[in-house]
C-alpha cells in the first residue's frame, strides 16, 4: 500500500513540476516555485525508492516461511506446532527421500566383529513375515550409541513388496560366520584382576581361575564368546570362596529326585 501512495505521489510531483517547466519560460511562475516543485519530485521519487526495498525486504523475510523441499518425498514426522516461533537451523519437518528405500536397524556391536559372509539381508514385515523383500548392507556407523551399546545398520531394499509401506516395523535375517560361543549363568562369572574370568575345576578336582571373553550380557546370563573350548567344569555357586589350587566338591544331581512343583 504505501508503495501505491508513493507511485500516486510521485505521478502528482511529476505533473506539477512539468506545468513549472512550461510556465518559468514564459514569465508566470518564478524561479523559487520552480525550484520547490523540482525538490517536491525528487523526495517523491526518493520515497518511492525506499518504499520500494522495504517491500523487496519484506517479501525475501516472507519467502523464509515457505518450507521448499530439495527433493520429492514423504514427510516422515513433524518437529514443530502451527504458530509456534521457532529459529533459525531449527528443523521443522522429517522428509524421506523418493526412490531407494532403506531399512534400519540397532545392533550389537559383538555382532558385527566379523564382517558377514553375505551382505545379502532378507528383509520381512514384523506383523506379517511372508511379506519380505531381500537388501544390501550398505552403511554401518562407526560410531557405537553411548545409550544402547549399538551400532547402526542402513538395509538398501530391492523395492518394497505391497503390505510394506514406509515406517513399517521389519525384522531382518542375515548370514554371519558361524562362531562358538558358551552360555553361562550370571553367577559363574568373576574377575582376573580387570578381566572377566571363570572358576574352572581341573582334572584333580581344584580350582583354577581362567580368563574369558564376554561376546554378550543378557538377562540373568552371559554369553562367552572366546576362553571355553567346550567340556570344561565351570563353577556356578560359591565362586566368591575360592581362591586358585583350592578342592572343590562338585554336586551333581543336586535337584533330580525333588517331586514336581516342589521348592530346593
Amino acid at each position: 500500500a504505501q508503495v501505491v501512495a508513493e507511485q500516486a505521489r510521485v505521478k502528482q510531483t511529476a505533473a506539477a513540476f512539468v506545468r513549472q517547466q512550461k510556465l518559468l519560460p514564459k514569465g508566470y511562475t518564478s524561479q523559487s516555485e520552480y525550484d520547490s516543485a523540482q525538490a517536491a519530485l525528487r523526495s517523491s521519487q526518493s520515497a518511492l525508492t525506499a518504499a520500494q526495498a522495504q517491500l523487496a525486504n519484506a517479501r525475501e523475510q516472507l519467502s523464509y516461511t515457505a518450507l521448499i523441499a530439495d527433493a520429492a518425498g514423504v514427510i516422515t514426522a513433524r518437529q514443530a506446532e502451527v504458530g509456534q516461533v521457532v529459529q533459525a537451523t531449527v528443523p521443522i519437518f522429517s522428509l524421506a527421500r523418493d526412490g531407494e528405500r532403506d531399512a534400519v536397524f540397532n545392533v550389537y556391536e559383538s555382532l558385527l566383529a566379523e564382517p558377514p559372509s553375505d551382505k545379502s539381508v532378507v528383509v520381512s514385515l514384523l506383523e506379517n513375515p511372508a511379506i519380505k523383500t531381500t537388501g544390501t548392507v550398505r552403511e554401518i556407523t562407526p560410531a557405537v550409541s553411548a545409550q544402547t551399546g549399538t551400532v547402526q545398520v542402513k538395509v538398501s531394499l530391492n523395492g518394497l513388496p505391497e503390505g510394506m509401506q514406509l515406517g513399517s516395523v521389519v525384522s531382518a535375517t542375515a548370514k554371519t560366520p558361524g562362531k562358538s560361543a558358551v552360555e553361562l549363568p550370571w553367577s559363574a562369572l568373576t574377575k582376573n584382576l580387570s578381566d572377566p574370568a571363570v572358576w574352572l575345576v581341573d582334572d584333580e578336582g581344584k580350582a583354577q581361575l581362567h580368563t574369558v571373553t564376554v561376546g554378550r550380557y543378557l538377562t540373568g546370563k552371559v554369553i562367552i564368546s572366546a576362553g571355553l573350548n567346550g567340556g570344561e567344569k565351570v563353577v556356578i555357586a560359591g565362586g566368591q570362596l575360592l581362591h586358585p589350587g583350592v578342592k572343590v566338591e562338585i554336586a551333581e544331581n543336586t535337584y533330580k529326585d525333588l517331586a514336581a512343583g516342589a521348592q530346593p
